[in-house]
């Protein structure tokens, strides 16, 4: 299985669809279209390690034209994460500090953990979405040992309005909160 980098090398492979090592995932690029990229891209993130993962969205983030794309990036990204679990919309799992009505929940199998997410409008969504590609499926200590400044690489808090930009912050301080919670249960487990 070979590797894809960025947008770029989505386009690329898309002409070698015919290659076997693409595990069939290549069949799924049809166009140019986000959506299909965040199809094809959900099935490699899987592997890679946070620091990775912040530098190949920043890298979607530099071959996009214009803020109206990245937005539009950002509402398939919502569009396409699977909304939390209705018994899950909680009060218990509402995001403080978001202008909109954020539901974060997360639960540890095997050292790892696993995100569900979603919001009441559809930015927001996004970028519950983009979070969780960063952080869903990584170990705790990876989580709290990640920093930030991908986020200021990508410049996200410069095309979100003040309100959006601080709600961003609260959900990164929550799912860095329930890594810190997961590892100290880590450590006090015998």
């Amino acid at each position: 299985m070979y590797f894809l980098q960025d947008q770029r090398s989505v386009l690329r492979a898309e002409n070698r669809s015919h290659d076997k090592n693409a595990t069939g995932a290549v069949g799924l690029i049809k166009s140019n279209s986000f959506r299909n990229l965040i199809v094809f891209q959900n099935f490699y993130l899987c592997k890679m390690t946070i620091k990775e993962i912040q530098n190949e969205i920043k890298n979607e983030f530099d071959f996009m034209d214009d803020w109206e794309q990245r937005y539009e990036y950002l509402i398939d990204l919502g569009r396409e994460m699977t909304p939390i679990a209705e018994e899950k919309k909680t009060e218990h799992n509402v995001v403080k500090g978001c202008q909109s009505t954020v539901w974060l929940s997360c639960e540890m199998k095997d050292g790892k953990l696993y995100f569900e997410g979603d919001s009441d409008a559809i930015l927001p969504k996004g970028m519950v979405a983009l979070l969780l590609k960063i952080y869903d499926n990584q170990t705790p200590t990876d989580i709290l040992e990640s920093g930030t400044d991908a986020f200021k690489d990508m410049q996200l808090h410069e095309f979100l309005s003040p309100t959006r930009a601080n709600g961003l912050t609260a959900i990164i301080k929550q799912i860095k909160f329930y890594a810190l919670a997961y590892e100290s249960k880590i450590k006090s487990e015998p």
